[in-house]
């Protein structure tokens, strides 16, 4: 497999076109004047009552909620007569609480005391049902219900009671209670209820109730911003002055351009009077663009950590819910927030999550719980003054598909690209991210930014964090070089796998890393090979690094040939050997494959389609070549694609053939690099050359790669070829 991490584009996508100035709707206009007009006394000479001299448009603006000098008499009320009144229920409710827990659970421990004299004669009577006893008291029960002779004349009768054996009572008691049928029981006696029990079953459960609800309700308002907090921001709040983890732009490396299109905000925010005082205003908004991982939410956490204000922070995705209208509440909540910190930064994370274009979906239009949310974004952008200091940050990687009404100047008046570090910029970042971190002394981060060109921000944490677990692992004192360039090779490729190969598989495996690793260092115009290893890792059975040595933003045709020759060098080797191919190189092909057809579609690399695109370049800052991942509509013939595919197979068949020629030439080179792989398994630069006999000054430019050496074909020629195609069709 080769690995090559260098872009693949021709170049930086332009920049976006700047849309139209949207015309602003006006405000709410003036406030209609209050008109009193003067009734016409009755013929007693007394006024006409004031519900008689109700216009129809009083009527209908009352409507069916009561008068508006009752409603307004309903909103001069005290707010204490709602409290009083939320506290007169809730002492309904404990009070009819208590009157319910009496009835339905009684006190079993409150039975009525009888004289013992009354308890032998029910005994001798037959009357008792059964007894329970201890000590010298005894409770039980009748068989019907007797009257206490102690008790008042009006009070009933019982069927429970309670006595107590005197202490000179005759031993005869127990005979007599055998005799007369009556159950002794053994289990304790029932006591009255303390008065914590009462107290709990009594008021209890309605405390109980009332706590279940309010803690429903606050779920509910944090979770789907119920009713006790329907639409309340959740946008984090970082104040500077309590974050420990301070962000400032000494933290911020390898974006230099961006961070220097934010210093003038930074300074807006510290001295507003040096702008206001020439008429100036700071930007409304400004719109960070750029691929994921390349710092764009720590480049406005910079910006709010130099500037000392408070930062409101939150992702798109974060204003809408499944309840309708709380996108557009939520936003509200928080501009006001922002206000009332001023000056302060508002961040929106993702920005396409809710700004997408208006009116393209199959939910479109005022029902779109996201459409409203945007509505409601753009009324409050338009709604305050950047003299209030409040300066809305936001970051999307899909620029493309933001509504124009957004972009235009007034909401978000700035756009600042972010892009991937170069070199330099990597460097930077490494050194920012290995502060904290003992470095041994053969550790190059010149050597690092080089080997890792495509990664951004983000990979580059990654790699530093992987490096150091790995450090850790062994147990070492310091990280070490080869702790980096194991995590490189782990990010890209996945961890080293224990898989057993035959000594035949991994010869041919050798075999076609080296075909690789061969041509990476003949052939003029390739990529410089770094390291090759055998070792199976994530899906690959091997590994050939190869890095330019500088980061490259426009590729000539030569150095694309090359890139598809080294490419087919693992199956061009496999052949020469063993007369025969395997599938290790599925993943060589669909490299070599998709260049030819870039060459041909995109580029314009082609002698007889000549200077034409035939295909879209890639959209926005995800590499997706079709809108939504959808293939669209082909802008050109079936002749004109069958002209592609013959392009495409010419171009693979012409750079197969140069691997192969330049393989048989150097076959004792390949087949010493086969035996130093077998036998350590991973090779490093000066390993390879001193393996091989090999330099980079040895290389050149086989027959056949540049231009010059390719018969010219006129464009007549191409278009009589299309010509001929769609007819023999």
């Amino acid at each position: 497999m080769n690995i090559e991490s260098n872009n693949q584009s021709s170049g930086q996508p332009p920049p976006a076109d700047r849309p139209l100035p949207a015309t602003g709707s006006g405000g709410p206009g003036p406030a209609e004047p209050a008109t009193a007009s003067s009734t016409p006394p009755r013929p007693d000479g007394s006024a006409e009552p004031a519900k008689r001299r109700r216009s129809i448009t009083d009527f209908f603006r009352r409507g069916s909620t009561g008068t508006t000098t009752e409603q307004g008499d309903r909103s001069k009320r005290p707010p204490g007569n709602s409290a009083r009144r939320s506290w007169m229920l809730f002492l309904g409710l404990l009070l009819f609480n208590y009157f319910v827990i009496a009835r339905v659970v009684p006190d079993q421990g409150d039975r009525p005391e009888i004289p013992y004299t009354l308890f032998r004669q029910q005994v001798e009577a037959g009357n008792v049902i059964e007894v329970t006893t201890r000590g010298d008291t005894i409770q039980g029960t009748f068989r019907e219900a007797v009257k206490n002779p102690t008790e008042a004349q009006d009070s009933g009768a019982h069927k429970d009671f309670t006595t107590h054996l005197p202490i000179f009572a005759d031993p005869g008691l127990e005979r007599l209670l055998i005799d007369g049928g009556v159950v002794i029981n053994a289990r304790p006696l029932e006591e009255p209820r303390s008065w914590w029990m009462n107290l709990l079953l009594s008021f209890g459960p309605t405390i109980l109730l009332i706590g279940a609800f309010l803690w429903l309700s606050r779920r509910a308002s944090a979770g789907l911003g119920g009713a006790m907090g329907l639409g309340q921001s959740r946008a984090k709040r970082y104040d500077q002055n309590t974050v420990q983890d301070k962000v400032t732009f000494q933290d911020v490396a390898g974006i230099e351009e961006a961070e220097r299109e934010l210093v003038e905000i930074v300074d807006f925010l510290k001295d507003p009077h040096k702008y206001t005082r020439l008429g100036g205003v700071a930007p409304k908004g400004v719109l960070l663009v750029g691929p994921p991982g390349t710092g764009k939410t720590l480049l406005a956490r910079a910006v709010a950590g130099e500037a000392e204000v408070p930062f409101f922070s939150m992702g798109a995705s974060e204003f809408v819910e499944m309840v309708v209208g709380v996108g557009a509440s939520r936003v509200r909540d928080l501009f006001r927030q922002a206000r009332e910190a001023a000056p302060a930064i508002i961040f929106i994370d993702e920005l396409d999550a809710i700004g997408r274009s208006r009116g393209g979906g199959f939910m479109s239009g005022a029902h779109s719980e996201q459409e409203q949310t945007l509505n409601q974004i753009l009324t409050e952008m338009d709604g305050f003054s950047s003299r209030e200091g409040v300066i809305i940050l936001a970051a999307t990687n899909r620029p493309d598909v933001l509504d124009a009404a957004l972009l235009r100047p007034g909401r978000f008046d700035r756009r600042v690209i972010v892009h991937p570090p170069d070199r330099a910029g990597r460097e930077a970042i490494l050194r920012v991210h290995t502060r904290s971190i003992p470095l041994a002394k053969d550790v190059d981060l010149v050597a690092l930014a080089k080997a890792t060109p495509g990664l951004v921000g983000a990979d580059l944490r990654n790699l530093e964090n992987e490096a150091a677990l790995g450090a850790a692992r062994r147990n070492a004192e310091y990280v070490f070089q080869r702790d980096f360039m194991d995590a490189l090779e782990k990010a890209i490729l996945g961890p080293a796998r224990d898989l057993v190969l035959s000594p035949a598989d991994r010869e041919k495996v050798a075999y076609h890393e080296g075909g690789h690793t061969v041509l990476g260092l003949v052939v003029k115009g390739a990529d410089p090979v770094n390291r090759v290893t055998i070792t199976p890792r994530g899906q690959a059975l091997g590994v050939t690094y190869q890095r330019p040595e500088d980061d490259r933003h426009n590729y000539d045709e030569v150095y694309l040939r090359a890139r598809i020759v080294g490419a087919l060098g693992g199956r061009a080797a496999e052949e020469l050997v063993y007369g025969t191919r395997t599938t290790g190189a599925e993943n060589d092909m669909e490299v070599a494959t998709s260049l030819a057809r870039s060459m041909v579609t995109r580029w314009g690399m082609s002698e007889r389609l000549g200077p034409v695109t035939l295909a879209p370049r890639d959209q926005g800052y995800l590499g997706q070549s079709e809108m939504w991942g959808m293939p669209g509509p082909r802008p050109f013939s079936e002749a004109t694609a069958r002209m592609v595919d013959v392009e495409v197979r010419l171009i693979l068949d012409d750079c197969y053939q140069i691997a192969l020629d330049q393989l048989r030439s150097r076959r004792p080179a390949l087949d010493a690099l086969v035996v130093a792989l077998l036998e350590h398994e991973t090779l490093d630069e000066a390993e390879i050359l001193r393996v091989t006999g090999l330099s980079r000054q040895q290389a050149e430019t086989p027959p056949g790669l540049a231009p010059a050496d390719r018969p010219e074909v006129p464009a007549s020629t191409a278009a009589t070829s299309i010509v001929e195609a769609d007819r023999s069709s």
